[in-house]
């Protein structure tokens, strides 16, 4: 009998349900469709400057409760039509969190909370709650994390990002290229930005690469480039980069690196210094730039939530405070209508 000389340090390694068949038993409807073709559309205009209109990626830091998110969801649907002129608002449904050590991943790693680590549940949850979002005519957004994500639920997602953490990943710069919606590139916790510059690069590039299929087995993927990824600034260790100079310094960068000039400005992480309630002061700073004129500025992020705040994450769902954030702390729902009817006011 020979030695063991692999999955040394693998407890267990099961198959997923494949992608397809997570499809076939929650499928995509024809309404739910239109909202994405439309929702990314509307974005692609605002990147490429042929609309006038803001973009907000606005809501959860990350969901743990799908009944939360629905009726996030609603009320974001109301507050969308009212403001719809000026601005293009897209629900945050984040499933995933990178964590710089240790944490809870997100609903789709551990929908119980309690490191049971049950994916087939969370990937169910995550594809229903999507469709749930969508029926109510909302836009959805969310952080692709993992490379196979995508294909499991990235047919209802209208926007994604690549985080802080991952953006200097090849992976997931050969992933960005060959995704169906817009991406946002955010610059590294320590605030660099030739990361994204480069990743910029990449993603708009016919790429090649180790991928999954609808079946569910290894694929080699081949793709066509994504030509609408841009920047997202989110702050970095030396602090916010959102003020105007930062704004422009960017903005030389992207021009002399021939990439997409479009930037959007996350006014939470370390642009707030993850005060929340500093966030409507960055918020409100970004719309006064685009306001005076700053065309690049296309959009801005919001981690807004029913409830202000953030508590720790518990499998006893008795002891959470309903409708509050357990990841980073968010605005509660009453200041984000506020600052956002203040934002669509001063834009229009």
């Amino acid at each position: 009998m020979s030695a063991q000389v692999s999955d040394l340090n693998v407890d267990f390694n099961v198959p997923l349900p494949a992608p397809a068949l997570l499809m076939h038993e929650l499928p995509r409807t024809d309404a739910e469709a239109e909202v994405v073709i439309k929702g990314r559309r509307r974005l692609e205009e605002i990147l490429h400057g042929k609309s006038d209109r803001f973009m907000v990626i606005v809501g959860p830091c990350s969901i743990h409760d799908p009944k939360m998110g629905i009726e996030y969801a609603e009320k974001l649907a109301k507050l969308r039509e009212e403001v719809s002129d000026q601005l293009e608002l897209v629900m945050r449904v984040y499933f995933e969190k990178p964590r710089t050590n240790v944490g809870w991943k997100g609903l789709i790693m551990d929908p119980d909370m309690d490191d049971s680590a049950n994916l087939p549940k969370g990937l169910r949850i995550a594809r229903q709650l999507l469709s749930d979002v969508l029926d109510r005519g909302v836009p959805t957004a969310t952080e692709f994390l993992d490379p196979v994500t995508p294909q499991y639920i990235g047919d209802l997602i209208c926007w994604a990002a690549i985080g802080a953490r991952t953006v200097e990943s090849q992976t997931h710069r050969q992933m960005a290229s060959g995704l169906s919606m817009p991406v946002g590139m955010k610059n590294t916790t320590y605030g660099g930005m030739s990361a994204v510059v480069n990743a910029l690069k990449a993603a708009i590039a016919p790429q090649t690469f180790f991928g999954i299929s609808p079946e569910g087995v290894a694929s080699m993927v081949k793709t066509k480039g994504n030509q609408f990824c841009h920047t997202v600034l989110r702050g970095g260790e030396d602090g916010p980069n959102y003020s105007a100079e930062e704004i422009a310094k960017v903005s030389a960068q992207l021009e002399k690196g021939k990439v997409l000039g479009a930037i959007m400005v996350d006014a939470s992480h370390a642009n707030c210094s993850k005060d929340h309630n500093k966030m409507p002061g960055v918020f409100a700073d970004v719309v006064a730039q685009r306001a005076a004129g700053n065309k690049n500025i296309v959009g801005a992020m919001l981690e807004s939530h029913l409830v202000a705040g953030n508590q720790k994450v518990s499998s006893d769902r008795s002891k959470l405070v309903y409708g509050q954030s357990v990841t980073d702390p968010c605005i509660d729902w009453e200041t984000t209508e506020r600052i956002v009817r203040e934002a669509a006011e001063k834009l229009s």
